[in-house]
């Protein structure tokens, strides 16, 4: 199994970015995503410097470099962004969104189905073969018996081989988006004219209940778990069923070290307790999400 860092999803400083992909460099990813998901206003880096950055990544690594693609799009000068990102030419793609599928199958391209692509069954994972994907992020909702389920039927239907698995498995999970901005509705902001004020939230904005209960982090336009998602118990699990690829999501530095603690787990299986106040793994045990099992 090999483990990748999943992009951020967060808004930091440029120079911020730029340090973080360079101890990225240094980390025992195998896979190394980047790119702006979230909000097009998110201008610290554009689409040439995103591109500039995975080629600086790629010529002094063995990492494979996937640049990845809004989720949302909204506006047709977005989509002139993705076309460009989706033709450099050099990187595979992380495509987030269905019109990014469509410009790299007219590009006869292939390209990661990512996290917030649909995709829930054989018939859909058929379509998007034909589309040229060549590896699949399951959706974060879904449980390890769904996917075993789902991987069992690509292997009767003789497709498992055409493409490889990738399981969010480190970090907060992406829930939903919405054309609203629910930072800038917090600091009582108009979206056009929001200051880009998720800048001063590197880890997102706590959102909790009436009880005290951490149960969102407000990301811009973005919805994420309240708890950090780890799977870390199911390494041995995951590489039994197939898995190819663990993801780490880039939420902080943090990611470095779990990056090494997820690979070590797999080497060396040894039960960790989570602490069920920050973390949780509810979905892949088909129970509540913020549970832990």
């Amino acid at each position: 199994m090999k483990f990748s860092l999943g992009p951020s999803l967060f808004f930091w400083p440029k120079n911020e970015v730029v340090d973080f992909y360079q101890q990225a460099k240094e980390s025992s990813a195998d896979v190394i995503y980047l790119g702006e998901t979230v909000c097009s206003k998110r201008r610290e880096l554009r689409a040439k410097d995103w591109l500039g950055l995975a080629q600086d990544v790629a010529q002094d690594t063995n990492k494979q470099v996937v640049v990845s693609t809004m989720t949302l799009l909204e506006s047709p000068a977005e989509i002139q962004v993705l076309k460009r990102l989706c033709d450099n030419g050099e990187f595979l793609v992380e495509a987030n969104d269905l019109s990014a599928v469509q410009i790299m199958h007219e590009l006869k391209m292939p390209f990661v189905a990512g996290p917030a692509i649909n995709c829930y069954n054989l018939s859909t994972l058929k379509v998007l073969l034909k589309q040229g994907m060549t590896r699949w992020l399951m959706p974060v909702e879904l449980s390890g018996d769904w996917l075993k389920i789902l991987l069992e039927q690509a292997t009767e239907a003789g497709i498992r081989q055409q493409f490889e698995c990738e399981v969010f498995s480190w970090g907060y999970l992406p829930l939903a988006y919405s054309a609203r901005c629910f930072t800038a509705r917090s600091e009582d902001k108009a979206k056009d004219d929001c200051e880009y004020c998720c800048i001063k939230y590197p880890e997102g904005r706590r959102m909790n209940s009436r009880e005290g209960e951490r149960v969102f982090v407000l990301n811009g336009i973005q919805t994420l778990s309240g708890y950090q998602y780890n799977l870390i118990n199911e390494m041995p699990a995951l590489d039994a069923m197939g898995v190819d690829i663990a993801r780490i999501s880039a939420d902080s530095t943090e990611a470095f070290t779990q990056l090494d603690n997820f690979r070590e787990q797999l080497v060396n299986p040894t039960r960790k307790e989570l602490d069920g106040v920050t973390e949780c793994n509810g979905f892949w045990h088909k129970i509540a999400g913020m549970s832990v099992a």
